[in-house]
């Protein structure tokens, strides 16, 4: 079962709810320049009634247990959304599942989205007993290729012309990472602060 909050050494992450819209809206309209190059939803005429029904698609994603969306706050300031981290089963029989995230653009290149995807590949090796899980990403989007370099995953390959953005077929970079390589990343990380 998934906890419907989370923490990490700086983030609470917690499950959508009807209030969260009008945050939700607002951290879009923020980040709409840079979301837009990567996000076929976020185009220049985003508005709040698609924030509203995201939040109601994800919490019917979460009761059928689909899928796994969760705001990012701060303890500081628990009303200020910072971005959405996911993750969903791609193959229930293969026990595959693929994490999804978004920062705002107001508070990229912070380490937050290395430190929400850490969190969410932790939910999908226990508590979803997944056995690999997958990053997608757009090709050229250099920052989120540091995230998936930082957490130890593996580039398999290309999926070609994967989504339609902004009139154009854009491919996209495959990157996974498997249980045992995560668990040995993470001995390796202990090892490495008891050494120090």
């Amino acid at each position: 079962m998934v906890p419907e909050v989370l923490t990490t050494e700086r983030f609470v992450l917690r499950r959508f709810n009807r209030r969260d819209s009008e945050a939700l809206w607002r951290a879009v309209a923020d980040s709409l320049p840079e979301l837009s190059k990567w996000m076929p939803w976020a185009h220049p005429n985003y508005a709040r009634d698609e924030a509203a029904a995201y939040i109601r698609d994800s919490n019917q994603s979460w009761k059928e247990g689909r899928a796994y969306d969760f705001t990012i706050r701060t303890p500081n300031d628990p009303e200020r959304h910072i971005g959405n981290v996911s993750i969903w089963q791609v193959s229930r029989l293969g026990r595959v599942a693929e994490i999804g995230y978004w920062i705002r653009t107001s508070d990229t290149s912070t380490g937050a989205a290395t430190e929400v995807t850490r969190r969410m590949i932790d939910v999908g090796f226990h508590e979803l007993s997944m056995h690999k899980i997958n990053l997608r990403i757009a090709e050229g989007n250099r920052a989120s290729e540091r995230v998936a370099e930082k957490l130890g995953f593996s580039r398999e390959g290309v999926l070609r012309e994967e989504l339609y953005i902004r009139d154009q077929w854009v491919d996209h970079t495959l990157y996974s990472l498997l249980e045992q390589e995560w668990r040995e990343l993470k001995r390796a990380a202990k090892r490495s602060r008891s050494e120090s």
